[in-house]
């Protein structure tokens, strides 16, 4: 039987704000698992006796597994239903987090953070059709603006949470705080999340293996730069296939009306702003995560708490600034947010690059963090609000879809860290593209108006 599907357009409902809860816990746990890793890197791998470029796929294995899998468990959620989706991908995320925190050499490791991302990967999408089904209005942007706030919170927990445990009760401890945060989510979500209605969404195959395939493929060779280098034959014939494959998406499903994701709704300029803009803000985002604590660990030679101490203003910002956000799109227009957030983010990586290039102060360095933050929450919100208001985000494909380049911005960054320090710790020049990064997300938040 289908499940029932929340009102829309009726206004406040009662137990609204209460349903929003478990999924901002889950967001924030998701978060959380992600980024646990990057202040104790340095310390997992001394332990585990591998280098900087083959550690970095304990960070890559969550976020590449993560985004591959966004646009099928988009579907996925359609399907069963987001509920069921967010509950069993909460359990699956604790599970995964237990066997990395049991894991004895790198290729366990890197195998349970590939399980964490593929519960992660099923549960985003069903997050944000839940808020969608839930929310709308000037209700939306306020519900997505807790939204990036939980993101934020995350940011913060995760670096400083897994640098104090690693120094006082070893690196496997790190994994262990996610397991009872998934089990709360997933209780809560049964108690106070409406189900949201299962449909019977047909699949197209040909179409969601061939756009799985041209994420894996794209993202796959980009990540593997990290270890093969990025004048690999693999790494440049991977790209192509990838690319290749993308373009026998778009042929295969050009005019079809059971296309897996219509590539007619792609090119909606609110969605595919939307898609830019949030890929540069996430590959800066990755980056600069990845980059920072490693560049204080062994350049500076600190110790994991500190780093993850200064890491902290970064993720404190995001998350100050989310539910501020939300307001600030109902007195201005969602681009203008936008826009502001982009060139703010754009400041904050060319500062960043300019402090580690002539290993500038402390009070600069988290002045560049800060502004880094403070870009990420203004853009985050509005990209997530115009991806939910267009055609494609109806779908949970195209939430998928929308969230792959999200997510895949963010491995993209953290393998770009990794192909730079593979060569040498060249942190001005690596920033320097980050901005350039978040200058074409600006230009591109110029393309087209909204449609009526």
């Amino acid at each position: 039987m289908a499940e029932a599907e929340p009102r829309r357009g009726a206004g406040p409902r009662p137990g609204d704000w209460a349903a929003l809860v478990p999924l901002l816990l889950g967001t924030f746990t998701g978060t959380v698992a992600n980024t646990i890793v990057n202040v104790p890197l340095t310390l997992i791998l001394r332990d585990l006796d591998a280098s900087i470029s083959a550690g970095t796929l304990i960070v890559v294995a969550f976020t590449l597994t993560f985004a591959v899998l966004l646009p099928v468990s988009g579907w996925v959620g359609d399907r069963c239903g987001p509920r069921r989706v967010f509950v069993a991908a909460m359990l699956l995320l604790g599970l995964g987090s237990a066997g990395a925190g049991l894991a004895g050499d790198l290729t366990v490791l890197v195998a349970m953070r590939a399980v964490q991302g593929v519960a992660t990967a099923a549960m985003l999408p069903a997050v944000m059709a839940l808020i969608a089904a839930r929310f709308d209005g000037g209700r939306r942007g306020r519900a997505l603006g807790l939204w990036a706030a939980a993101n934020g919170v995350g940011q913060a927990a995760g670096p400083a949470l897994g640098g104090g445990l690693a120094t006082w009760f070893g690196w496997h401890a790190v994994f262990w705080p996610v397991v009872p945060l998934c089990l709360a989510a997933a209780a809560l979500a049964v108690r106070f999340v409406p189900a949201g209605r299962a449909r019977r969404v047909p699949l197209d195959w040909r179409g969601a293996t061939l756009l799985t395939l041209a994420a894996g493929l794209t993202l796959g060779a980009t990540s593997s730069a990290t270890v093969l280098g990025a004048a690999s034959p693999v790494v440049w014939c991977g790209a192509l296939a990838g690319l290749v494959v993308a373009a026998a998406y778009v042929a295969s499903s050009r005019g079809r009306p059971d296309a897996f994701l219509p590539p007619r709704l792609l090119l909606e300029t609110r969605y595919l702003r939307s898609c830019l803009t949030v890929f540069a803000q996430m590959f800066c985002l990755g980056a600069t995560l990845l980059a920072v604590p490693v560049h204080l660990t062994t350049e500076r030679h600190t110790g994991t708490l500190y780093a993850g101490a200064v890491l902290l203003s970064l993720p404190v910002v995001m998350a100050v600034l989310g539910p501020v956000t939300g307001v600030l799109m109902e007195r201005l227009s969602p681009r203008t947010v936008l826009r502001g957030g982009l060139a703010v983010l754009t400041a904050g990586q060319v500062l960043l690059a300019a402090v580690l290039a002539g290993s500038g102060t402390v009070p600069w360095l988290l002045a560049g963090l800060a502004l880094t933050g403070a870009g990420v929450a203004f853009v985050q919100t509005p990209a997530a609000t115009g991806a939910t208001r267009s055609a494609a985000g109806r779908r949970g494909a195209g939430l998928g879809l929308f969230n792959l380049l999200r997510f895949g911005g963010s491995a993209l960054g953290a393998a770009w860290v990794g192909a730079v320090l593979d060569q040498a710790p060249a942190f001005g020049v690596m920033f320097a593209v980050c901005a350039a990064t978040a200058v074409l997300g600006l230009l591109s938040s110029f393309a087209g108006p909204d449609p009526a």
